[in-house]
């Protein structure tokens, strides 16, 4: 089952900042205007207020009423622009899709994650589910480039771990005992959208993709 979660909730947090600035404006619009009208009032007949410093205090007046009408304009463009992006985002759901990341699925009976490293490396990997325990732990090689590892789901003391999230973590070095930096990519179909927090993100089981980790989408298995 394919869902979009509080897709009308991402643009909360902007509205009430918006109405917090729209009623500052308000309110320092409406001061001015008072502060002015009662200097007008209660200026002396023989001294009245120099020209050029009541049309200084004009151009304020005017100043603060564009802030007001931008703000009430930018309000509306984000909201507009809020919407195309809940739209956008509808799009992936049930696409397979590549994205930055350590964390993936073990599904019928495997977990794998696609990895670069620039040279030739060996040294240890480990497994841990989503409570951050340790499941597994061996040794490894990896080769120079790109490549992939896959993990069966049997733990290091016995049994076989069941479905769910779990992170891999390798700790490898080459010839010259340099470490090296792995960098990792996790796949999956995309079952949910989360835009509920303000930050999209894909769901693929019990993993959470932020959208800009992204690397490739495609409706077939890639």
């Amino acid at each position: 089952m394919t869902t979009v979660s509080a897709a009308g909730a991402a643009g909360t947090g902007t509205t009430s900042a918006t109405d917090k600035s729209r009623e500052s404006l308000f309110g320092s619009y409406d001061l001015f205007l008072t502060l002015l009208t009662t200097q007008i009032k209660n200026q002396n007949p023989l001294e009245p207020m120099d020209p050029a410093e009541y049309t200084q205090q004009l151009v304020q007046y005017s100043t603060v009423e564009q802030g007001i009408k931008t703000n009430e304009q930018l309000a509306s463009l984000l909201s507009v622009m809020q919407s195309g992006q809940a739209s956008s985002y509808v799009s992936y759901l049930d696409s397979y899709v590549s994205a930055a990341g350590d964390t993936t699925m073990l599904d019928d009976g495997k977990a794998t994650w696609n990895y670069s490293v620039p040279n030739d490396a060996k040294g240890t990997v480990e497994v841990r589910n989503s409570g951050g325990a340790l499941v597994y732990r061996g040794d490894v090689s990896l080769n120079k480039g790109s490549g992939s590892y896959t993990w069966d789901g049997k733990m290091t003391e016995g049994g076989t771990a069941g479905p769910g999230a779990y992170t891999v973590k390798f700790s490898v070095f080459d010839s010259g005992s340099s470490q090296q930096t792995v960098t990792t990519e996790v796949k999956g179909k995309v079952d949910k959208v989360d835009i509920s927090g303000g930050t999209a993100y894909l769901k693929i089981g019990d993993v959470r993709i932020p959208v800009a980790s992204v690397r490739s989408v495609s409706s077939t298995a890639l």
